[in-house]
C-alpha cells in the first residue's frame, strides 16, 4: 500500500483551518486516503477526508503522520495530495510539510 510521511508544519497542529485544508485535498482524490500518527498500525488509520477525524487525531506541530491510499491510482492520488500540501522530497522518501 503506497504511503507518504508528512510533518505537521502548522503551529496550531492539525486543527480547524489546517484540518479543513487536509480534508478537502484528501476528498478530491479518486481513492480513499487515510491518516495516522507515525507508529500507529495501518488498521487504526482514519479517513483523511473527514475534518472530525483529522481534528480528533491530535496531531500537534512537528508530529509525523502517515498517509496511505489503496487501489488503482493510489500513488498518483498521494502525489497529487502532496503537491497540494507544499511537498519537499528527499532521496530516500517522500516527505511533505503540511499546514
Amino acid at each position: 500500500m503506497p504511503e507518504r510521511i508528512a510533518t505537521i508544519a502548522s503551529r496550531v497542529g492539525l486543527h480547524a483551518r489546517p484540518a479543513a485544508i487536509f480534508a478537502e485535498a484528501a476528498g478530491e482524490q479518486p481513492v480513499e486516503v487515510t491518516i495516522a500518527l507515525e507508529g500507529t498500525p495501518a488498521e487504526e488509520a482514519l479517513d483523511a477526508s473527514s475534518i472530525l477525524s483529522l481534528m480528533g487525531l491530535g496531531a500537534e506541530y512537528g508530529a509525523k503522520v502517515v498517509l496511505r491510499a489503496e487501489g488503482d491510482g493510489a500513488d498518483a492520488a498521494l502525489d497529487a495530495w502532496c503537491r497540494c500540501s507544499r511537498p519537499t522530497t528527499t532521496p530516500s522518501s517522500r516527505r511533505m510539510a503540511a499546514g
